[in-house]
């Protein structure tokens, strides 16, 4: 195991949402995030009761939670959007607000059962200053989608430079790779910063432009990618990082138990 899983390993804690509770913390760590902190544009307040941020497409999401260990605090959190068995013709947010092409990818022959859209990853501000960092007045802190690119564990890594930190965008896309596994997910789509996927592509997470950008709370652009592209890749090329999303094969889609590679 190396340095970057277990620096993962002692900070963070995925949490699988799923009971009452614990979705009522996804909810309003969402609404803190998008309309108390406002870090993007189109989330109200006041279209929020109870001071959760919700939305139709819930119901038929998988959600997770990120513990902060050494505190024990729920500080991020990201969900993936399923096909709808109670709707299969519902459409995805990124097929109703995006312009893909579908030359680059038609979505409508994609395996319903089988896609999920990647919505709603956020990580509280707070968090950002934990460990009593000072900031200068009036910089940026964002959600994380919307480019939150701060590290986590160690100081600030460049491209040339990728593993002397964790970045929180790594640890949500380790939810994410958990929940695809419990729902057989071959697919991923998702409507993002650009800036987000080139910081997603340090670690071999990068996704495939599939339409132009588009005004969808704030500028955000189409992407599509298969998750076995994605973890063939981190396999071979970003090794370390690929422990931290599949928890060493743990969550791997493609391995199967005696290939799972624990260093």
């Amino acid at each position: 195991m190396n340095d970057l899983y277990n620096s993962f390993q002692r900070f963070f804690e995925i949490v699988m949402a799923d009971t009452a509770e614990l979705l009522d913390k996804v909810y309003k760590i969402r609404y803190q995030v998008l309309c108390v902190e406002k870090r993007l544009p189109g989330f109200d307040a006041d279209q929020c009761p109870g001071m959760l941020e919700k939305d139709s497409y819930d119901h038929h999401s998988s959600h997770v939670l990120v513990k902060y260990r050494p505190t024990g605090d729920y500080i991020g959190t990201v969900r993936i959007i399923l096909a709808d068995s109670s709707q299969p013709d519902k459409l995805f947010p990124i097929e109703l607000y995006g312009q893909s092409d579908p030359e680059l990818c038609d979505i409508k022959t994609l395996p319903r059962i089988q896609t999920a859209e990647i919505s709603r990853a956020v990580v509280i501000g707070q968090f950002d200053r934990r460990r009593g960092e000072d900031r200068r007045k009036g910089e940026r802190r964002k959600a994380l989608s919307n480019s939150n690119t701060n590290k986590i564990v160690s100081h600030e890594r460049r491209g040339t430079d990728r593993r002397s930190a964790l970045n929180i965008a790594l640890v949500l896309m380790a939810g994410v790779v958990r929940m695809s596994k419990q729902y057989g997910i071959r697919n991923w789509l998702s409507i993002m910063d650009p800036a987000l996927n080139r910081l997603l592509s340090y670690d071999g997470l990068e996704f495939d432009p599939i339409g132009p950008p588009v005004n969808y709370h704030g500028m955000r652009r189409p992407y599509f990618v298969k998750v076995e592209e994605v973890l063939t890749r981190m396999y071979t090329k970003h090794h370390d990082a690929w422990e931290v999303v599949t928890d060493c094969g743990k969550y791997d889609l493609l391995l199967s138990s005696d290939e799972k590679v624990l260093n």
